[in-house]
């Protein structure tokens, strides 16, 4: 694994969050800032701004980032919604050029030339390296600035608590993938023992927060806009809009306030 920079010691920790699992995706699989270039169409330059902090990406350039290491967006976009909020909110960036698509003017810049000519043999060694890479981040540690220890400042309610066992359990819908932009329908009714239900999640105790991406999610996100305290779409994916909505919810039960869905919560949401 490559040996980073040491990230800003200004850097707003929601910011720093979403940086600690760019590095980790982009060392994971394998590719350099060039490949990155070409694949993405932002330049060399810019990801190494963002990479090391220096400056925020923006939305497209996560979700091409996402497409050139082959894993699901749904997380990364859920930490840039957090760190764009904490950036807007107080300089937690250093203003940088390199937020828009810079493709062609810098040093390593992507060409039109360069993505009409892949390489076959490197084309399939990078798609075997992104299947590993996806299992992978499944099961990863946070890694440091460093390079490899476990870096306990990077573990916070942005890396999103997982799934517990039985979490999707009376979901028919198979796998949970995400996708961008879409808002699931919402048809909440009460099932034969009074509970509320949406239809995508039986569960009464998944531990849902920022980051996470599943069916219980989309469940959650149908209940609080039942409730009255909408989350914006019903997408699946736990970002700072679904916080609020919670922490408005909890507020109003009078239960802990952490925007953090556990089993006193589910049940405000079931009831």
């Amino acid at each position: 694994m490559s040996r980073w920079k040491q990230l800003p010691t200004s850097l707003d920790p929601r910011v720093r969050q979403l940086v600690v699992h760019l590095r980790r995706a982009k060392d994971h699989s394998g590719l350099g800032l060039r490949a990155l270039a070409s694949r993405t169409g932002y330049s060399r330059s810019s990801w190494d701004r963002y990479l090391n902090g220096r400056a925020l990406p923006p939305q497209r350039a996560v979700e091409a980032f996402a497409r050139a290491c082959d894993i699901d967006p749904a997380r990364l976009l859920a930490l840039h919604e957090v760190a764009v909020e904490a950036s807007d909110g107080g300089g937690a960036v250093p203003a940088a050029a390199g937020t828009e698509r810079t493709a062609g003017r810098d040093e390593g810049a992507a060409r039109p030339g360069d993505r009409r000519r892949p390489v076959l043999v490197l084309a399939v060694v990078a798609a075997v390296t992104a299947v590993v890479a996806l299992t992978a981040l499944l099961v990863a540690e946070v890694w440091d600035d460093g390079g490899g220890a476990r870096d306990e400042r990077s573990v916070s309610a942005a890396e999103g608590p997982t799934a517990g066992p039985g979490d999707e359990e009376g979901s028919d819908r198979g796998p949970f993938v995400f996708q961008v932009g879409k808002d699931y329908p919402c048809e909440v009714d009460r099932d034969r023992n009074g509970l509320l239900r949406a239809g995508y999640s039986r569960t009464r105790t998944a531990l849902l927060g920022v980051g996470s991406t599943q069916w219980s999610v989309v469940e959650a996100q149908c209940l609080l806009r039942h409730h009255g305290f909408p989350p914006g779409i019903a997408d699946g994916a736990y970002g700072s809009r679904t916080e609020r909505a919670v922490k408005r919810l909890q507020d109003k039960a009078d239960i802990v306030v952490d925007g953090v869905i556990g089993e006193d919560t589910w049940e405000v949401l079931r009831g």
